[in-house]
């Protein structure tokens, strides 16, 4: 297996880093092993993937929510120290007000399409864009031809050429 970043050649495939860039290389043994195909990412209910806004209202949901739990608690220990309300105010303003906050900027700001469709089992798809092929014919055979390399080459000289030739300069 080589390194996708610098193309080093790993020692073995269970290879974590790359020994020259230190790329993480876990992820591309998992890919080379699978023959080039993502696993695919299933986290909805249907093995849909959730959108921004999805992601974003649940989080805000279970925020708000967390406070019903949250502030009871806090409550018993403001009773139990005798300290004065101030303690389950600011969880209840903190987490419940931040819960509802998290739900509204969901709604408002984020996108509701998926940007990174998992892949399913049947779905390939090339990570190349389409070939621009050239028809066979238009290509010239190699085969055919016959070059003529003997005037590419000098004949090989005698070794002592260059000694005489450097003697007869200096006469």
């Amino acid at each position: 297996m080589h390194c996708p970043q610098c193309g080093q050649q790993q020692v073995s495939n269970e290879t974590r880093f790359c020994s020259r860039c230190g790329f993480l290389l876990t992820g591309v043994a998992g890919l080379v092993a699978s023959g080039g195909i993502a696993a695919t990412q299933q986290t909805g209910v249907l093995g849909d993937p959730d959108s921004p806004r999805q992601r974003g209202v649940k989080l805000g949901l279970f925020i708000f929510l967390l406070s019903l739990v949250i502030v009871p608690i806090l409550i018993m220990i403001a009773v139990a120290l005798n300290l004065k309300g101030f303690l389950p105010i600011i969880g209840l303003f903190l987490l419940g007000g931040g819960g509802i906050l998290r739900m509204a900027y969901a709604l408002l700001f984020e996108s509701g399409v998926n940007s990174t469709p998992a892949l399913s089992a049947g779905d390939v798809r090339s990570a190349l864009p389409p070939s621009e092929s050239t028809p066979v014919p238009a290509f010239r055979s190699f085969a055919a031809a016959r070059w003529d390399t003997n005037d590419l080459q000098p004949e090989p000289g005698s070794v002592t050429d260059s000694t005489t030739k450097l003697l007869q300069r200096d006469e």
